[in-house]
């Protein structure tokens, strides 16, 4: 019997996917480092300081420091999502089915907690969770299972008694290895990716998902 549903933040509740991108290339970019919007693909999911590191590794800058890059990226973002960033199709309609079923919801996110709170603050979802998890606190970030894992010790829930939903592959990576049932979104350029197999339902939008799909996942658990 699912009791719970454990939410990514970024691509999946919030269109801001676009936004990281657009402040990663704006920040990289001087430092030396040629990221294009496309090459971002390659860190979705990830923590941001994760990200930072793995950039630096490719391409070495001596100032500033990785975790200075963190926080203009962070800051960026953060206004970016104020004045761009919107909720994903169908978050509102797939909030409410859930709710009306009684379940407890969670938010388990690669950003930072201000970021976490700033975001769903701005569209009116913080009151919806139960918990918000972000990997922040985590000693790892996604693909690792961590944030899922402390995500269902808060919720009281086990893995099976559970739903996650995500879109990048980091993200299904984690949830799955939390051993957690996991739907995924994936945002046109990663659709098919062969890495979402795992998943076990793949939706091209949160509109899709119907009652008929939550009584099928229902009954597997």
């Amino acid at each position: 019997m699912i009791k719970g549903i454990i939410f990514d933040m970024d691509g999946l509740l919030v269109d801001s996917e676009p936004l990281w991108r657009k402040a990663e290339v704006a920040i990289f970019n001087p430092l030396g480092v040629p990221l294009t919007e496309e090459m971002c693909i390659q860190t979705m999911g990830l923590r941001i300081d994760e990200v930072v590191t793995y950039w630096h590794a490719r391409y070495p800058w001596e100032s500033p420091s990785k975790e200075a890059v963190v926080e203009q990226i962070v800051a960026a973002v953060e206004a970016l999502m104020l004045a761009e960033g919107k909720p994903m199709p169908g978050v509102q309609a797939i909030i409410d089915l859930f709710r009306k079923k009684g379940l407890h919801l969670a938010v388990a996110s690669s950003s930072y907690k201000r970021l976490i709170y700033a975001c769903l603050r701005a569209f009116e979802l913080e009151d919806y969770f139960t918990v918000i998890h972000s990997a922040e606190d985590e000693p790892f970030g996604k693909p690792h299972p961590g944030i899922y894992l402390t995500a269902l010790k808060k919720l009281g829930l086990a893995a099976h008694e559970c739903l996650a939903l995500e879109d990048s592959p980091n993200g299904m990576l984690a949830a799955v290895a939390a051993g957690i049932p996991t739907i995924v979104v994936p945002e046109a350029s990663t659709f098919d990716d062969p890495r979402f197999e795992k998943a076990t339902l793949k939706l091209s939008s949160l509109e899709d998902f119907t009652e008929h799909h939550f009584q099928t996942l229902s009954n597997r658990s």
